[in-house]
């Protein structure tokens, strides 16, 4: 749930260099903003770094983000940065606890989209049950950023059924997307280019943790890879399971879950779905004996409604994605060449 952001309390409209000196008024920042929004048991200790117990196996994460616009249909910078890194852990078959958090701010960012971007974050913390424990905040002159950078590292306890690993992935396995494809991307494309459709675009940006967990604790070690298609889409990660494995994977375009209004936004934008940024969706391998029950465990939970089958490895066309297409016939699907979404992430 969004939590409602209230007008910042201290007396500049802007961010200033001063924001960033690491005096009086990074102290009011700090104090005002980042420690009293997000505060928790260890982040209220202010510690130069924080002080954590981990038992076990523990996976480790970091991501930059570097999205334009900062607000987006469907979310903004502040929730994408804890989403991702939150759902990086996931897939790696862990159970996300601690996060660090570090932004660069642009001189002259407003203060309120400053505070706005906080609240996003404390609301993605709390949907993905996990504690922001230490960070750290930068200011840069005027021109030299893009309003804020922001980035994450995280920490989380493998999940005792976990066995994610391209070494497990065989030939027979099948592919499984958790819902559709592509919106996250389009949203942000629609933004830019001043485009209006006759339904909103939402990104769909959100914590993919606890649909994982609970796979994990049904099907275990039937979960034998599990991957988040961001930049270079759906056909980008594909491709580079297919090289590390050294099978081929083969796709049945027909059974790809693709909105409508995202399909015909790709088709006025002269872009392929496959290759579009997508920020709160997975693939994941399974053994075919358990797929199709996984994809009705999906069905059920609101972020994979649409999810299905989409394809299998295979030893024919090794380190190869081919897709059967709509009309029947076979065509390669190579990995993205270039950037087609700049700033998307």
């Amino acid at each position: 749930m969004q939590l409602s952001c209230p007008v910042p309390t201290n007396d500049y409209e802007q961010i200033t260099l001063g924001h960033g000196g690491g005096g009086t008024l990074t102290n009011k920042l700090l104090q005002e903003g980042v420690f009293t929004i997000l505060s928790n048991e260890l982040l209220d200790v202010h510690h130069d770094g924080a002080i954590i117990q981990m038992d076990g196996p523990a996976a480790f994460t970091t991501d930059s983000f570097v999205i334009t616009p900062i607000f987006f249909p469907g979310g903004d910078i502040g929730e994408l940065a804890v989403n991702g890194t939150v759902n990086d852990l996931a897939m790696c078959g862990a159970i996300p606890e601690f996060l660090s958090l570090s932004f660069i701010i642009e001189e002259g960012m407003l203060m309120q989209d400053f505070w706005k971007v906080l609240y996003s974050i404390k609301s993605a913390c709390n949907q993905a049950n996990v504690k922001i424990v230490t960070g750290d905040t930068k200011v840069v002159e005027k021109g030299k950023g893009d309003q804020i950078f922001i980035n994450t590292t995280g920490v989380g306890k493998l999940h005792p059924k976990a066995q994610i690993n391209l070494s497990r992935v065989e030939a027979g396995d099948l592919v499984i997307v958790s819902d559709v494809v592509a919106s996250h991307g389009i949203s942000i494309m629609s933004v830019r280019e001043g485009l209006e459709f006759e339904t909103d675009i939402l990104s769909d940006t959100r914590p993919m943790n606890h649909m994982v967990i609970d796979l994990l604790e049904i099907y275990g070690s039937t979960i034998r890879l599990l991957k988040d298609p961001t930049r270079g889409g759906l056909a980008s990660v594909l491709n580079e399971i297919a090289r590390d494995t050294r099978l081929g994977i083969s796709l049945d375009e027909k059974k790809i879950p693709i909105a409508d209004q995202v399909k015909g936004a790709c088709e006025i934008l002269g872009l392929d779905p496959l290759y579009v940024a997508n920020e709160g969706i997975f693939i994941t391998i399974v053994a075919a004996k358990d797929a199709e029950e996984i994809v009705a465990d999906l069905n059920k939970n609101e972020f994979g409604k649409h999810a299905a089958i989409i394809g299998e490895v295979t030893k024919e066309h090794p380190q190869k994605v081919v897709m059967k297409s709509g009309i029947g016939g076979k065509r390669v699907v190579n990995m993205l060449v270039g950037e087609q979404l700049p700033r998307i992430c």
